[in-house]
Parts: C-alpha cells; sequence; structure tokens
C-alpha cells in the first residue's frame, strides 16, 4: 500500500479560496478578496525572509513565523491592530481548513492556531452634533454633482449606511409611496430595509427627475460615467462638503469627519432621540446588539441627565488641620 503523501501548500490555498469558500461557504467577493490580500502580504514576508513563495510549505507556517508576519504588519506596513487581527483570522480560517486536509502536519498546524489576537484601547466613538451634521449637508451648489453629494450625505445621515452599502442602491433599490423606504445590502449578505424621511423620498423624486437615463440596475448616485462611485470618492466629496461647512461651524476645521463619522452621527441621534440601542443595532445593521453600548459610552449628553437625576451627598467639608509637628517643620524651613 502507498504512502499518502500531504498536499503541497499551493494545493490547500487553492483548495481553500476555490470550492471551500466560493462553493462550500459561498463568501461574499469582499470577505475573499480581503482573504486574498492577506496570502499576498503573508507570501511576500515569506519571500523576506528567505522563504520563496514558489517553496513554501505548510510546515514553514510555524507559530513564529506567523507572529513575525504580524509584527512585521505593524511595524513596516503601519497596520493597526485592527487590521493585524482581520489578518490572523483569515490565516486562522485557512489553518482549521489545512488541519482537516493534512492531519500530517497538525502539530504545526495547532502551535499556529495558538497564536493569540492582540488586545487594543477602544476609543470613544467620533460623531458630530446635529447642526454640524445638518450643515454639511445643506452645502449651497446648483452643479449635478454638488445635487448629487447632497442626495448622498442626506441619505448616509437618514440611514446610517456604510460607505460600502451606499454606493452599492441601485434605483430600483428604492420604494417611493406613502411610506418610501431604501434597501441596503449589508455585510454577509444581509439585507435591510429602512423607512426615508419625506424629505429624502422628495430629493430622490428629483433626482430622478433630474436623471431619466437611470435604469432600474443603475447605481443611484454614479459617478460622471454611469458607474458606481468608489469609496475615495464619498470621502473626497464628504471633505469637499465639510470645508465648505467651516464658514458656519468652524470648529469642523480641526474635526476629523469620515463617512463612517456620518453612521456614528446618526446612532447618536437615534439613541438621544430615545431609540433603544436594540432598534439602533438593527437600523444600523450591526450582528450583536452589544455593538450599539459604544454609542452609550459615548453620549456624554446621557450621563449628565443621569448625574442630575443623582441628588449629591449631603456631606459638611471639614477643613483639613494639620498637626502640630507638621506646622513646625515646615516653619522651620
Amino acid at each position: 500500500m502507498s504512502r499518502q503523501t500531504s498536499p503541497s501548500f499551493a494545493t490547500l490555498v487553492q483548495e481553500f479560496f476555490g470550492p471551500y469558500m466560493l462553493q462550500q461557504r459561498a463568501l461574499s467577493p469582499r470577505t475573499v478578496a480581503s482573504y486574498r490580500d492577506t496570502f499576498v502580504l503573508l507570501l511576500r514576508y515569506a519571500e523576506q525572509v528567505g522563504l520563496p513563495a514558489y517553496n513554501f510549505s505548510i510546515t514553514d507556517m510555524t507559530a513564529k513565523f506567523l507572529a513575525g508576519f504580524l509584527d512585521h504588519l505593524e511595524t513596516q506596513r503601519n497596520n493597526s491592530v485592527r487590521s493585524r487581527n482581520v489578518r490572523l483570522a483569515a490565516v486562522r480560517s485557512f489553518l482549521k481548513f489545512a488541519a482537516r486536509r493534512d492531519p500530517a502536519n497538525l502539530a504545526v498546524i495547532e502551535q499556529a492556531l495558538a497564536v493569540p489576537m492582540k488586545r487594543f484601547d477602544r476609543q470613544l466613538v467620533g460623531f458630530l452634533p446635529r447642526e454640524q451634521i445638518l450643515a454639511v449637508i445643506d452645502v449651497p451648489t446648483d452643479t449635478w454633482t454638488g445635487q448629487r453629494d447632497r442626495l448622498l450625505l442626506t441619505l448616509m445621515f437618514n440611514t446610517g449606511a456604510r460607505v460600502s452599502e451606499i454606493i452599492g442602491v441601485r434605483v430600483s433599490d428604492v420604494v417611493l409611496g406613502p411610506t418610501s423606504s431604501i434597501r441596503l445590502n449589508g455585510k454577509g449578505r444581509k439585507q435591510r430595509s429602512l423607512p426615508l424621511w419625506k424629505s429624502s423620498a422628495q430629493a430622490i423624486r428629483q433626482w430622478l427627475q433630474l436623471n431619466p437615463q437611470l435604469r432600474a440596475d443603475a447605481p443611484l448616485l454614479p459617478r460622471r460615467d454611469g458607474r458606481s462611485m468608489t469609496r475615495a470618492n464619498v470621502a473626497q466629496r464628504l471633505a469637499l462638503a465639510v470645508d465648505a461647512a467651516t464658514a458656519r461651524h468652524p470648529e469642523l476645521k480641526t474635526a476629523r469627519v469620515s463617512p463612517h463619522v456620518i453612521r456614528h452621527s446618526t446612532a447618536m441621534s437615534l439613541l438621544q432621540s430615545g431609540s433603544d440601542p436594540c432598534e439602533i443595532a438593527l437600523w444600523l445593521g450591526h450582528e450583536s446588539p452589544s455593538t450599539t453600548h459604544m454609542y452609550v459610552e459615548a453620549d456624554l449628553a446621557m450621563k449628565e441627565r443621569a448625574l442630575a437625576r443623582l441628588r449629591p451627598p449631603e456631606i459638611k467639608r471639614a477643613r483639613y488641620r494639620p498637626p502640630k509637628a507638621l506646622l513646625e517643620f515646615l516653619r522651620s524651613l
């Protein structure tokens, strides 16, 4: 009986990205792209440490090698701890797959799987007060691009959508009627439908009248060439709107306003209006309501109201009187 040989690293990677990820798990293209980028970076690092990609094997994926790769991401590529953990999660998923296909190297794989995720400080979320976010949206404009940007920012604040969700909206995803709504395609292929303000619905009607060439399968907010906007497009247009709004709110000049800050601002507005954290989690498409607690932690106004309901203790303040020996010591200096 012939001995069964272990599959090569290249074979494992091809099976992982082919039948496993695309067919069996049916992961989204964004997830596949993220995992792909991780392995491109890993193999480039292997080349740097003297392990040619064409000859790389699963036995080279030791705990020491993996720890060195993660340190390389942080120190050489200046990746954040979050990004480092995302890359590690992709490698872990592959190693768990490889453990079932290559039990002969299970000991090496288990040691690599023991490399831990790295803890990091969680900062308070940044958001804009309602008056500032409205100033960013309400930038005077009469150009086609300016009207698109105003509708873009209005819908982002109305829905709290992620950038990937808002640029992926098609004309057919909008329902205009007595109760207007918009359908968003979120993470993990999860769809959610959100109501629109009457002003948002009216702005969409005017936009579609201005652009009758937009068909049902066309992007609702396209570029001039008709293709979907990119993340960079949205960030650039938002930066221009923030610059224009600094005339009314000079404090915006020093604020870091990203598309995700608009999402945080929507969540804070919902929270301050009395919405339950579970409702906000559903609105934003969070997988767990616990994610929404970060907005409760950042809401200083809510904490001030809670403090106002807490009566301060009625304690008479006593004057401190130092002992005579201390007074004599100080006078002697």
